[in-house]
């Protein structure tokens, strides 16, 4: 039984169950035209009207300008939307199944990445199912390194360097590196390392990239603490109204877009470190003792973690390592 709810989001998106009459769906995304997130995603909404025939047509509404980027998923749930993508970990709060991808020096490269997805996925759908959501795929961001006035050869180096703290996670990672953690806003990181409000950072070489880091910091290691990933979810009820050949368009197109995607988040990670190289910067993979003092840190945070989530995560972590 889909129920009013199902009705009424049927309604919405013109589609008389059985498949008589085409569907048109507005999908929320919160990322530019030129983000490697949004071209992957207008890829994919061609194959589905390639394969379906034309039976059913998603408009992309890229930048938030249908929907910001915190109310996508609770729109899809709601039906305002059939489909929407966000960044998973974006909803920690609500589970922390949820942020597994974002626990700092768990799965620290793109097969580490995959085999955590793997043991994920199963724990996120049946979440998201309660909430009358369905999983079509997730994406990862490039790996997170460490950006830094000065050169970081081992924990020693720093302890006392104000280091950008924008969540609770960077927050700790500082705490247990014995740095100062210094709330500073995206906007303001420029003019903050100028004026030393703030020494070191992690983020991506795609943020590093797009923020022109080498006018403020020297070095970058390639510490790829974490990957978090976007994830793209249906509204139950609408997939439900689709024909079965509509259905199975739309979940064919969605395997070909999370392979696709996890190639163009590499090649987006290669792309942005070469702009870095090239603007000057010494990009550096981190020494033995640095590796070592971050593992550690990533020990006591996946177990803070694995606490916090409780029996599912501990299922999570025993699937990730076997």
């Amino acid at each position: 039984m889909i129920g009013l709810r199902g009705v009424v989001l049927g309604t919405l998106v013109a589609l008389v169950a059985g498949g008589a009459q085409a569907a048109n769906w507005d999908m929320p995304t919160p990322y530019p035209d030129s983000n490697f997130h949004t071209i992957n995603i207008k890829q994919f909404a061609d194959d589905v009207k390639a394969a379906s025939g034309g039976k059913l047509e998603i408009s992309v509404k890229s930048a938030g300008s249908l929907i910001k980027h915190p109310e996508i998923k609770n729109a899809v749930r709601g039906g305002q939307v059939p489909i929407g993508e966000f960044l998973l970990s974006l909803l920690a709060n609500e589970n922390a199944l949820f942020e597994a991808d974002s626990v700092p020096f768990l799965a620290n490269n793109y097969d580490a990445a995959l085999k955590l997805w793997q043991a994920q996925k199963p724990l996120v759908e049946k979440a998201f199912a309660k909430q009358n959501l369905i999983v079509l795929f997730a994406v990862p961001w490039p790996p997170q390194g460490i950006y830094s006035k000065k050169p970081l050869n081992s924990m020693d180096d720093l302890k006392g360097l104000k280091f950008r703290a924008y969540n609770t996670a960077t927050q700790r990672i500082a705490q247990l590196a014995h740095a100062v953690p210094t709330q500073i806003e995206a906007a303001d990181v420029a003019p903050a390392f100028a004026t030393g409000r703030v020494e070191a950072m992690i983020t991506s070489p795609s943020t590093g990239a797009d923020t022109k880091a080498w006018d403020y910091v020297s070095y970058y290691y390639n510490t790829q603490a974490w990957l978090p990933k976007n994830i793209v979810v249906v509204n139950k009820a609408a997939f439900a109204a689709l024909d079965k050949a509509t259905q199975n368009a739309v979940l064919d197109a969605a395997k070909k877009a999370e392979t696709r995607g996890w190639a163009a988040s590499k090649e987006e990670t290669a792309k942005k470190t070469k702009v870095l190289v090239d603007n000057g910067m010494k990009v550096l993979e981190p020494s033995d003792k640095l590796k070592a003092g971050f593992a550690a840190i990533g020990k006591t945070m996946t177990a803070e973690w694995a606490k916090k989530a409780g029996a599912d995560g501990e299922a999570l972590l025993k699937a990730y390592r076997k």
